[in-house]
Order: C-alpha cells, then sequence, then structure tokens
C-alpha cells in the first residue's frame, strides 16, 4: 500500500516476515510486500572475500524470485553430453563453472548453453570447448573451465553459507530440467542438514528434475547455498549443501 517500514529482520519465513521495531515485533505477511532491501541502498553488493575462483558479498538485499533471477540467472548455464545433460553456474567471469560430479563423469566431449537476455526472448549461446579442472566424486561436484569463450566476461554468482540457512526459509533453484531452457522453481527449506552417506545435504520442497542435477539452489538474497542433486531425490533430498 506504499507503507515502508525500517527496523531490523530477526526471521524470514516462506509466508511471512519478522521485524523489530524495538518496542514491539511486527509480523508481516509476504504478499503484502513490494520488496525487501538494506537499509543502505538498494542493492550496493560489499565483496568480502574474492578468492581466486569465487566471491562472497555482503550487503546483498532481499528480492523476490523475479527480482533475483533478473539478477542472476545470466549466470546459470545448461551443462550437455552425449550421454546426458545439467546444469551449472560461473563462479568466476572468465568461465569456471561448477556442476556435478556426475553430470559429466567419464565424458570429455562437454558443450555449455548460456541463457542471455534478448530484447523478446532468451538468447543461446554455446560453448564446445570445456575443459574439467577438477573432480570430485564423494561431494559430487566438478570444476569446468570454457575454451573457446575470446574475450567474453561471464556473470557470476556469489556463494553464500548453507550453515546459516533455517528450516521453513523460502529458496529458490534455477537450471534446465529436461533440457529446457532456463526454468525457475521455488520452495523452502524443509531441513538444513539431513545426514546421509556421511555427508550433510540440505533438504527442500524446490521442484528438482533431471536436468536440474548441479544447477545452483539459491536464498532471496540470490547466494548460492547450494547444488541441486537429482541423485538424492530417491531419499528426497534435494540440495547438496555447500
Amino acid at each position: 500500500s506504499g507503507a515502508k517500514i525500517e527496523a531490523e529482520v530477526i526471521a524470514e519465513k516462506a509466508d511471512r516476515v519478522v521485524v523489530d521495531l524495538g518496542f514491539t515485533v511486527v509480523t508481516v505477511p509476504r504478499d503484502e510486500i513490494e520488496s525487501l532491501k538494506t537499509k543502505e541502498a538498494a542493492g550496493a553488493e560489499t565483496v568480502v572475500e574474492n578468492a581466486d575462483l569465487y566471491r562472497v558479498a555482503a550487503g546483498l538485499p532481499v528480492l523476490s524470485v523475479k527480482e533475483n533471477v533478473d539478477r542472476v540467472g545470466e549466470a546459470v548455464v545448461l551443462v550437455r553430453t552425449p550421454v546426458g545433460l545439467g546444469s551449472g553456474f560461473f563462479i568466476h567471469p572468465s568461465g569456471y563453472i561448477i556442476t556435478n560430479e556426475h553430470v559429466i563423469a567419464g565424458e570429455y566431449n562437454i558443450t555449455v548453453t548460456q541463457f542471455r537476455r534478448g530484447a523478446t526472448e532468451l538468447e543461446k549461446v554455446q560453448f564446445n570447448k570445456v575443459r574439467i579442472v577438477a573432480l570430485d566424486s564423494r561431494l559430487d561436484l566438478a570444476l569446468l573451465k570454457i575454451e573457446d569463450a575470446g574475450a567474453a566476461v561471464f556473470p557470476t554468482v556469489s556463494l553464500g553459507d548453507g550453515v546459516s540457512l533455517n528450516d521453513g526459509q523460502t529458496v529458490f533453484a534455477i537450471g534446465s530440467p529436461l533440457g529446457l531452457d532456463r526454468t525457475v522453481s521455488q520452495g523452502i527449506v524443509s531441513a538444513r542438514a539431513r545426514p546421509l552417506d556421511g555427508q550433510l545435504y540440505i533438504q527442500t520442497t524446490t521442484q528438482i528434475n533431471p536436468g536440474n542435477s548441479g544447477g545452483p539452489l539459491f536464498n532471496l538474497r540470490g547466494e548460492v547455498v547450494g547444488v541441486n542433486n537429482m541423485k538424492a531425490m530417491e531419499v528426497g533430498v534435494e540440495g547438496l549443501n555447500f
């Protein structure tokens, strides 16, 4: 309705946000909130760690899923091999990509498709020279590098902390299920740390389909908090925690 509240956010749920006004606590329904931003000003991003291959940011505002997709969607890619497909995401502007190990295991003919915003629809840009930099079958993670990008500078995502997630917190996934163009699904965290085979997983209601494996699971600040994993779907666990 045009009203604005400046207060500390003490809890974020799928259907509401709880803020502390100092003398009282107010619960605001999600469907009544147009936007949720940091007081400093909207979208200013402070990089607090910039390692060789990835970045971690502070001061990211809480945005709607649509606003986040507009901001980070182009950093999510389709990863394809002769026998399968999955998703991935850029962590470095020179073309380094994270995906699941099982998406590319045993394959060396790998293509990556980026979906860029066009005038009326998404434009596909395909890269055919992709190198496997590192594999970890235990964590089911792989690091890839696009080698035929020329002077291209790729959009990247910042990595968040899966440990800071709360049960019931809103998360969303971007990927290419069934090889479709970029697709978004939304859900909540069902369990922040579900143990399975010696690893801790994020269990989420976010819809994950074949082709989503290796894609990012985001919080509402647009930070990657997990890597979606179809292999874990057999036991109902859908996001691999960083």
